[in-house]
Order: C-alpha cells, then sequence, then structure tokens
C-alpha cells in the first residue's frame, strides 16, 4: 500500500472545488457518468483498431444506492486504470488542471457549464462525498487498484481484488448532501442529464409482467419477473440518418424530450452537418399562435450525447428559441462564459446553419403542400415575423413562404399581394395600398366598406406588425400598408374623382363650429364630402401615430416616449350626409346638442370606444327617442 500527498500549491484544494467550481452540486452525477461513459467508448475505439486485444462485449454502466451504507456506486466496464495511471491522472493531470481553472475562472467559474475538458469532472465528487474510492482494473494486463481520499490532499493507493475490467467509482455521501441516497433524486438526474447517453445506464431492477400463455385457465394470475432498469435510450433520434426515420419516428422522439407535452409538433427539421463544424439535432416547430410572451429555453444542447444546457442563446438564432428539440455539438466551446460564446467564430457559424436550414425546410414545406402550410400559418407566424425583423439572412430568403392572410381566408406571399392589388388597389400616385385590419370584430364596418369597394383587407394581427410593416415598406419604395379603420376609404385610396361637396364653404364654417362646440378634444373634426350613402360620422385612427405608438409600446422603434401618449382619434363627418345637413339647420341648441351627441355615440359604438358612464348614458338616451 502507498500513501502519498496530491501534489498541489494550494493547501486542501476542495472547499475550494466544492466552492468555486460549480453553482449546482448536482452536476457531480452528470461529471462521473460522462467520465464512465468516455472510458467505455474509448475502449470501443481501441478493440476496433485492435490496439486492445480484449473482447469488447455489450457494457453497461451501473449507478447503485447504498442507502444504509451512506454510499453511491457508479460502475462502469470501460477502459480501467493501472496503478501508475492513477497516480498520474488523478493524483497529478487533474489536480494540476483543477488549480489552474480556478486560477483562470475564480470569478465567472459558476457560469462555465461543463468542466470536464479540465479532467476535473472526476473532482466535483468532492462537492457531495466526505470520501471518495476509486477500484480500478485496467484492460491491459495488470493488477487492479484501489484509490482512496478523504478531501485532504493526502491519498492511499493500494492493490485491489477486483477480477472484471472497468472502474467503480464508491462516493461516501456526506451529512450535508443525503438528498443524493433517495431514489427519486438519482432518478431525477439521470433523466434530466443522461437519458441520451450512448452507454446502456441501469439503475435498479423494474417489474415486467409476462405474457399469459395461451391455454391459461380462467383464474391465471401473470407471472412478473425482475429485469434491469436501463433509464436511457443510447440510440436517439438525431444520431440517426434522416433517411432512416419516417414521420412517426419524429413524432415520438419528441414525446420522448417532452413526456409532460399533449399537443403534436407541427413540423420537424432534421439538422445533420460535418463540415466546417459538426452539428446534428432535431428542431420542432410547436403550436405557437400569437403570443410573444412564450416559454423559452425549451430546446436541449447535447455535447456528444451527454446534457449540457437548455439556455442556448447565441448557438441558436434568437427567434427560434421559440421552438423545441435538441442539438448535439462537439464543437461548441463550454467552457467559456456566455458572452464569450456569442463572439466566437465557430459559434456564428452554426448559428447561421440553423437559420438557412430552418429556410430553407420551410420553403420546402411551402411547396411541397401549400394548403397545409396555409393552415398552420396562424400557429407559426410568430417565430417567422420575429425572424424577418431580427435576421436579415432570414428575412432574405423569407420571401418565398412568409404568407399575408386576408380577412377571407385567402393567402399571399408579398409578391402575389403586389401582383393581384396593383390594378384595383394603386392610388392616383401610382403608389400600391396595401389595407389590414388588426381585428376582424372591431373593425368589420371599416373591412364591409372596403370590401363594397372590391378591396382585398389583410388580417395581420400579431403584437410585432407594426415593425415589420415599417421594415417592409422601407424596401418596397412603392408599396404602404394601412390600416382599414385609419381614414376613409377614398382617403385611403386616393383615386382622381372627387365628391362634390352639397354645402358651400360658409355652411361648412358653420357646421364645423357647431361640432367642435360638442365633441371631445380627443377628437379632430375632419370634415369630407364623401357619398351620401357613406355613414354620416366615422372615427379614425391616424396610421402614423397609431403605429409609432405600437411599435413603442411592443419595444423597439417607434417615437421615443409615444407609447404613453393618449390615444388620437379623427372624426370625419360627412357633408353630403342628412345628418350634417340636420344639424346644421337645427337652430334649438339642446336639439343640436343631442343629435351631435348621438352621432358621436354610434360611430364610438362601431368602434369599440363606447364605454361605461358614456354607453350607458347613450342606451338611455336612445331609449328616450324611440319613446
Amino acid at each position: 500500500m502507498a500513501t502519498g500527498q496530491i501534489n498541489v500549491s494550494v493547501e486542501n484544494i476542495f472547499p475550494l472545488i466544492k466552492k468555486f467550481l460549480y453553482s449546482d452540486h448536482e452536476i457531480f452525477l452528470r461529471e462521473l457518468i460522462s467520465n464512465g461513459t468516455d472510458a467505455t467508448l474509448k475502449l470501443k475505439h481501441l478493440t476496433s483498431i485492435g490496439e486492445a486485444k480484449v473482447e469488447y462485449g455489450n457494457p453497461i454502466l451501473e449507478v447503485k444506492i447504498d442507502k444504509e451504507g451512506k454510499k453511491l456506486h457508479i460502475i462502469d466496464q470501460g477502459l480501467g486504470m493501472t496503478a501508475d495511471e492513477v497516480e498520474k491522472y488523478i493524483n497529478q493531470i487533474a489536480f494540476s488542471g483543477a488549480e489552474e481553472f480556478l486560477e483562470k475562472y475564480k470569478d465567472s467559474a459558476k457560469d462555465s457549464g461543463i468542466i470536464g475538458h479540465f479532467g476535473l469532472g472526476f473532482y466535483s465528487a468532492f462537492m457531495v462525498a466526505s470520501k471518495v474510492e476509486i477500484i480500478t482494473k485496467s484492460y491491459k494486463d495488470e493488477p487492479a487498484a484501489h484509490w482512496i481520499c478523504d478531501g485532504s490532499p493526502e491519498f492511499t493507493l493500494e492493490p485491489a481484488d477486483k477480477t472484471s475490467r472497468g472502474t467503480e467509482i464508491i462516493l461516501h455521501i456526506a451529512e450535508d448532501s443525503l438528498e443524493f441516497l433517495e431514489e427519486f433524486k438519482i432518478k431525477e438526474l439521470l433523466n434530466r442529464y443522461n437519458k441520451f447517453m450512448p452507454i446502456p445506464i441501469k439503475f435498479g431492477t423494474k417489474t415486467e409482467t409476462l405474457p399469459k400463455p395461451d391455454d391459461a385457465p380462467e383464474d391465471y394470475v401473470n407471472e412478473t419477473i425482475e429485469v434491469d432498469n436501463f433509464i436511457n435510450n443510447p440510440n436517439p433520434a438525431w444520431t440517426k440518418q434522416p433517411t432512416e426515420l419516417a414521420d412517426e419516428d419524429y413524432k415520438n422522439f419528441y414525446r420522448e424530450v417532452y413526456p409532460m407535452q399533449f399537443e403534436e409538433p407541427l413540423f420537424h427539421i432534421h439538422l445533420n452537418v460535418d463540415y466546417p463544424f459538426n452539428l446534428t439535432g432535431i428542431l420542432y416547430f410547436p403550436k405557437l399562435g400569437s403570443d410573444l410572451q412564450i416559454q423559452k429555453d425549451k430546446i436541449q444542447l447535447y455535447q456528444n450525447q451527454v446534457y449540457v444546457t437548455d439556455n442556448v442563446e447565441g448557438i441558436v438564432p434568437e427567434f427560434l428559441t421559440m421552438l423545441k428539440g435538441v442539438i448535439d455539438s462537439p464543437d461548441i466551446p463550454l467552457n467559456v462564459s456566455r458572452s464569450g460564446l456569442q463572439a466566437d467564430g465557430a459559434v456564428k457559424k452554426i448559428s447561421n446553419y440553423i437559420t438557412r436550414k430552418v429556410a430553407d425546410k420551410l420553403k420546402a414545406l411551402f411547396n411541397d403542400n401549400r394548403a397545409d402550410f396555409e393552415q398552420k400559418w396562424n400557429d407559426i407566424k410568430i417565430v417567422l415575423e420575429y425572424g424577418m425583423l431580427s435576421e436579415e439572412k432570414f428575412y432574405e430568403k423569407a420571401g418565398a413562404f412568409v404568407l399575408y392572410p386576408t380577412v377571407d381566408d385567402k393567402f399571399f406571399t408579398l409578391e402575389e399581394l403586389k401582383e393581384n392589388l396593383k390594378e384595383n388597389q394603386t392610388d392616383k400616385d401610382g403608389k400600391l395600398v396595401v389595407l389590414y385590419a388588426g381585428n376582424k370584430e372591431a373593425q368589420h364596418s371599416y373591412i364591409e366598406i372596403a370590401k363594397e369597394k372590391g378591396y382585398e383587407v389583410l388580417l395581420l394581427d400579431s403584437p410585432i406588425i407594426s415593425h415589420l410593416i415599417q421594415k417592409i415598406e422601407g424596401d418596397n419604395k412603392d408599396l404602404t400598408f394601412v390600416r382599414v379603420d385609419s381614414d376613409h376609404i377614398d382617403n385611403l385610396i386616393k383615386k382622381e374623382e372627387t365628391t362634390i361637396s352639397k354645402l358651400s364653404d360658409t355652411e361648412k364654417e358653420s357646421l364645423k363650429t357647431s361640432l367642435e362646440t360638442y365633441i371631445p378634444k380627443a377628437y379632430t373634426v375632419q370634415l369630407e364630402a364623401l357619398d351620401s350613402n357613406a355613414a354620416p360620422f366615422i372615427i379614425t385612427q391616424p396610421e402614423f401615430m397609431r403605429r409609432m405608438k405600437e411599435m413603442s409600446q411592443s419595444g423597439g422603434g417607434g417615437m421615443f416616449g409615444m407609447g404613453n401618449m393618449p390615444e388620437m382619434y379623427n372624426l370625419v363627418v360627412n357633408t353630403n350626409s342628412d345628418l350634417a345637413s340636420n344639424i346644421l339647420n337645427t337652430e334649438d341648441k339642446s336639439a343640436q346638442e343631442n343629435l351631435v351627441k348621438q352621432a358621436l355615440d354610434l360611430a364610438k359604438l362601431s368602434q369599440n370606444l363606447l364605454k361605461g358612464e358614456e354607453l350607458t348614458a347613450f342606451v338611455k338616451r336612445s331609449f328616450d327617442l324611440i319613446k
């Protein structure tokens, strides 16, 4: 038996490991299982190239709890180590790695994620254990070794009588970490970090019911047997080629990753690239609707099938963080901070690749089955519209599949929109005016007026639509979007013909003065000579002001401080209507006031603006009129 002192200049490094290396103590299990997996896969490689003259077989990893002995065992059937290798890898390399790491990352260690790169994975054991033992037998024909350390720089190393190849790590769980002797806790960690590890992981046993024999009597009780309980799927869908998988396989994998998710995904995108970096994965579009407050952090990042994080910011373009799925890449530097990650060249390439791949897949889906794509549009539009605003590369490709639906459920791409609308909706200055509604119900009367003129009205109702149409207008100089309630229809699409006003200029002045006496300051009175059948009073909201206000409220863009401005409206009064003449010619001031108030309330009612006290007064006044 040999005893020795680990060669460290920091006196007792273990409290430092406990304090600095991981913000999350439970990560020790992931690290130790990763080491065991690594040892097993290295053996597989050495046997395949003939360097290790042993039978690889079907190795597994096992995690065992000994609650009474307060011990946790992690056992692999991998390479194993000789006594010399234990001395070298455990006492020298891993420790110098630990020191170097602490020096360099003292301040940001909590942010650094996986630490296995530094050979430090093993030492994470001391975060939960008061003593750690390693019993290991190399695949080489050498005696087994037994290493023991109690968290001080002193260790003992002696021969062991282990006869089977591989390594067993025994953690004597410390008093402040006894939760790691609970079966449910270990199960939860294995499920989170090791669900797709490439080597089968055994954790306890489970009871299986045997099938009933054909000739079994009525009162036959099915027999049960205890079988090993394997907690992982070593060959998850993303490790296979797309050609090996059917639609059902993708759906099953979605259920495997999100067992609590009951809605099926709309479609998937299989990522598979080996140059200029390695990346595999499957992304899913879940049903999203119009809500921007979607739970992010649903994409899981793996490194060689080891779960790392669900914070994929910087790796996945921001607009796609609303998707779900898995990305696996050995090329993502996990030992750097988040800010470092975003500046990393390889990571930027990965982000661009994912953007391109998603755009190509959307285009293919649109081309292959347009009707199906249109049906799913409302569930995916928020991601795509956000992508157009935030990623120039995506915006460039989006013209091929981004849709603009009408209130009648027709769908146009931007080019189709221009083609279909140019004849009817080009104004006298040669500008194509695209009319849209933000809410089919609230703007119903305006939509109907536009449709009577033969105009198409789009339904654009996502919370960021003002930003998007601003961008599209910037790139298409002869195109303008206006909401259908932002002015009278004849002003929205100005044609050459003008209607003659029945009222003289003097009468108009007099009418305007009377109206402004009774109409609140929030409304700007606008006299228009319209068709005599058009509504006498119409409330509109100027496009520019409303759009800037919306853009300020939804962040980014708009005019500074406009988000808090009160709502502003125009009151368009049709000078050719009978009501306008009636108001003008009524001598009785009280009767004139009643006419104006009733007409304004009716206009407000059609805009859904009549509420509370005003609505109560309107109803009472209306009943009085029909007594």
